[in-house]
């Protein structure tokens, strides 16, 4: 069977542009969603790439503002978001240089960018402009600007002059409306208004009103009572059903034969059920933030690794098998980071089941 890379014209790598779009559609028409997964290393890279080649399936690889500050090196000065660009950066740089050799389609993309994190994005996008100039391409597939604890006015205002600074290299912008709740990289809005978590159909006209005219490429992470991080079950109200609802609300004010015209972002998806991302993914969902969970899944791996051979990592010689014997093979970071990779790996994979999107390429 034909697979969206024949389909789409698509090579492995890093995608831009017309590709982020056409593989954003085909994913919406064809009822799937791309795992959006928060890297921080060259080894959660490894370990995401590889869940992806193995599903045969398209991946999105974010950064986060603490992420790419991790990706620098936690011994380097943030001030003026320095080390966060720097690490964005570095980490775009990997990640364009090394998802060829696993045969799938990549999109780059950065997370969450509040108000207070602009001059990051700004850092971000001055680098995208430098090398759109030598090379004909942004550095970024894809950023994400989140202004849902301001006013919709601003918000809507201050998404539209960077997706019109984007539109010149043709960059997708993803926007939030709807705060996402719970904490995650620095971020808490564990106590705000539940009724904050909801986003109105009528916000979401207004928004695509306002950036269609300016460029297709752009995305709305909307609020049906998402959270971050994972709780127990009961605790969090999702309503994926209000997403047809958005749909259908723009659809009508367009006069549109197209029945989910505008592209969807699922945050906080970690610790949601089966059914709740494949009712979202059914509204127009393309892609899903999953962070929490895969912190979880890395940490299993090396637990137990640790826990299992922990007479072999007390010294570096000497072990049950005799007071001379080397640990070396068993302390060696190449070991037990792979056990993280692998368990981080398994996870990543269920998700590409869980979103519908095995063997779409």
């Amino acid at each position: 069977m034909t697979g969206l890379m024949d389909k789409l014209c698509l090579k492995p790598g890093v995608l831009y542009g017309d590709d982020v779009l056409n593989l954003f559609k085909y994913a919406r028409n064809t009822g799937f969603a791309l795992p959006a997964i928060n890297v921080t290393s060259s080894s959660t890279i490894i370990a995401s790439l590889e869940a992806a080649r193995d599903a045969r399936a398209p991946v999105i690889l974010q950064v986060s503002q603490g992420g790419a500050a991790f990706f620098a090196g936690k011994g380097v000065s943030n001030e003026n978001q320095k080390a966060s660009i720097a690490g964005a950066i570095a980490a775009a740089h990997f990640i364009r240089s090394i998802a060829p050799v696993y045969g799938v389609p990549v999109v780059l993309h950065t997370d969450h960018c509040a108000k207070k994190l602009l001059p990051w994005l700004d850092g971000m996008m001055d680098a995208d402009e430098a090398f759109f100039k030598e090379h004909g391409i942004p550095l970024f597939s894809s950023h994400m600007i989140d202004l849902s604890e301001e006013s919709v006015e601003y918000n809507i205002e201050t998404t539209a002059k960077y997706l019109a600074r984007a539109s010149a290299w043709k960059q997708w912008i993803e926007m939030e409306i709807g705060i996402t709740g719970g904490e995650e990289d620095g971020v808490n809005n564990e106590d705000v208004d539940n009724n904050s978590l909801y986003t109105q159909p009528e916000d979401i006209w207004k928004i695509y009103q306002t950036l269609s005219p300016i460029s297709p490429y752009f995305s709305i992470a909307a609020g049906f009572g998402n959270v971050h991080g994972v709780y127990q079950p009961g605790n969090v109200k999702l309503q994926p059903d209000l997403l047809a609802k958005h749909q259908a609300f723009v659809a009508n004010k367009l006069g549109s034969t197209e029945p989910k015209p505008v592209f969807l972002v699922f945050h906080g998806g970690s610790g949601s059920s089966v059914e709740e991302f494949q009712k979202a993914i059914g509204h127009g969902v393309v892609k899903v933030n999953l962070d929490t969970d895969l912190q979880w899944a890395y940490l299993v791996g090396i637990r137990d690794y640790v826990t299992k051979n922990i007479e072999y990592l007390n010294s570096q010689v000497g072990n049950p098998t005799g007071p001379n014997k080397p640990n070396k093979k068993f302390y060696d970071p190449r070991v037990w980071v792979r056990e993280g990779e692998k368990t981080m790996s398994s996870r990543v994979k269920q998700a590409f089941e869980d979103f519908k999107a095995v063997n779409s390429l």
